[in-house]
């Protein structure tokens, strides 16, 4: 677990947040290999909730209302990183972290056309795509030919789209947009990316 939280630094460090925009065309492997500090504080989540307006709120429903929310309502003072077993939050006062559903797995995903950006654990308070409020369809399906996902969705204010999926899983994500297809794997394991920015379109 420790080495997983290592992961969530570029998108979910301040200092680091150059992988977490769109001027990044080119993903790398910079987000999967920076140390985390060992400084911060750790605080009750609690504490973190209250100064968001998250209060009362478990690790799935704060994902979910940050996923939602437009991005010029998004707290830029509050990183919020998403890891397979746990919702990782920094903000002034310390790091706290909320957990996880064991057998599910949160994917978001950010399709694009000519630009995109490095990520591997998803920043719901930083990270941004190409493709806002664009109608889509998304196809998951496992390694087994299990159809996990077929829906036409529109993606969130901030270019992502996201799903829980069953824990510990391979497969195919397909999206389709304006008459263009892009594919990229699917990992929900424990060592898979919560951030998935490599789907392009052609």
């Amino acid at each position: 677990m420790k080495r997983l939280i290592a992961l969530t630094t570029a998108c979910a460090a301040a200092i680091t947040l150059s992988s977490c925009s769109t001027d990044s065309p080119v993903p790398s492997e910079a987000s999967k290999s920076a140390a985390s500090s060992t400084d911060i504080q750790q605080v009750p989540a609690e504490e973190i909730l209250a100064e968001f307006d998250l209060e009362g709120l478990d690790g799935p429903e704060v994902i979910d209302k940050l996923d939602h929310m437009p991005k010029g309502e998004r707290n830029s003072n509050l990183h919020a990183s998403v890891l397979p077993n746990e919702l990782v939050l920094t903000a002034e006062q310390g790091q706290a972290s909320l957990p996880l559903p064991e057998d599910k797995f949160y994917v978001s995903i950010a399709p694009y056309m000519t630009q995109t950006h490095d990520c591997f654990n998803h920043s719901l308070t930083t990270c941004t795509g190409e493709l806002s409020k664009e109608n889509i369809h998304v196809t998951i399906t496992d390694n087994s030919g299990e159809e996990l996902i077929n829906e036409d969705t529109t993606t969130f204010d901030n270019g992502f789209i996201g799903y829980w999926l069953p824990a510990d899983k391979h497969g195919t994500i397909t999206i389709t947009h304006d008459g263009k297809t892009g594919e990229a794997p699917l990992d929900t394991t424990e060592e898979g990316a919560t951030c998935v920015t490599t789907l392009q379109m052609a």
